[in-house]
């Protein structure tokens, strides 16, 4: 609906702004207030400290987020290089053919179903011979990348299914072979969505507990099953203080990753 005098475009935004605060400020106030706070008895915490942030970039909680840091890149480039294949694949189909059905399906069922689904249907699969990944790095990567392939699909997908089919067909009516149209047309044109799918699945994987924390090996535990862990033992300020590592280091990434995409859309 639209709204046209100020009192009513006033109360939406104050309405929207007041659901923001609530739903996302609030939980990173008290985020942060815990993650410094030596008791919380009261209303606010008392006893500032520095020593759970400390304590969340000591070796062990290091190493949690080297590993999350880690399983992120590589189940992301993972899922956005097949990502970015199939939309392809489904771009050059007609937009209601079986072979696009088909993809959109098959690529958007991971998103349907809950992660810890995905997480004991992977534990079932590759807990025996001739494919054993369970008890291995592998296995956490390869769950993570299947969680975020179909937004990696549908954010390429949408972009390439957009893109003007005209383009490709005027360089290859030039004398262009289909290798160099997809390298030098096609590709560069989708690099704005291809990062823009990078970033959305480094972020997804970042914070990923469902799957994750029933294949998990004691070598490859990542940062958001050492914050379960540390909660479930009541440590809650120090969960809130990787917690907070967590969504700084999170921030930097996509920092970096919409630096290169801005860079690309310019170019």
């Amino acid at each position: 609906m639209l709204l046209h005098t100020k009192s009513s475009k006033f109360t939406v935004w104050a309405f929207l702004t007041l659901a923001l605060l609530l739903l996302i400020g609030a939980p990173l106030l008290v985020t942060l207030m815990a993650a410094f706070a030596g008791s919380w008895n009261g209303v606010l915490p008392s006893n500032p400290t520095l020593g759970h942030v400390v304590g969340a970039l000591a070796a062990d909680n290091l190493s949690s987020l080297i590993v999350s840091l880690q399983t992120a890149v590589f189940a992301s480039l993972l899922a956005v290089f097949l990502g970015t294949w199939a939309a392809l694949c489904a771009a050059s189909s007609p937009t209601n053919s079986a072979v696009s059905r088909v993809s959109d399906a098959v690529f958007h069922l991971p998103a349907a179903v809950p992660s810890v689904v995905v997480g004991l249907g992977m534990l079932t699969a590759f807990s025996k011979a001739p494919v054993l990944l369970n008890g291995t790095a592998a296995i956490v990567i390869l769950a993570q990348t299947l969680l975020v392939l179909a937004f990696a699909y549908s954010t390429v997908s949408a972009a390439a299914r957009g893109a003007d089919p005209l383009i490709p067909l005027a360089a290859a009516s030039l004398g262009a072979s289909r290798l160099r149209v997809l390298l030098t047309i096609k590709l560069p044109l989708l690099l704005p969505s291809i990062a823009a799918a990078t970033g959305l699945a480094v972020a997804l994987c970042m914070g990923e507990l469902g799957a994750t924390v029933m294949l998990y090996p004691a070598s490859w535990r990542t940062l958001p099953v050492t914050i379960f862990t540390l909660t479930d033992r009541g440590a809650l300020f120090d969960a809130a203080a990787n917690t907070l590592v967590l969504i700084a280091v999170t921030v930097a990434v996509l920092a970096v990753i919409a630096k290169f995409r801005g860079k690309t859309a310019v170019r």
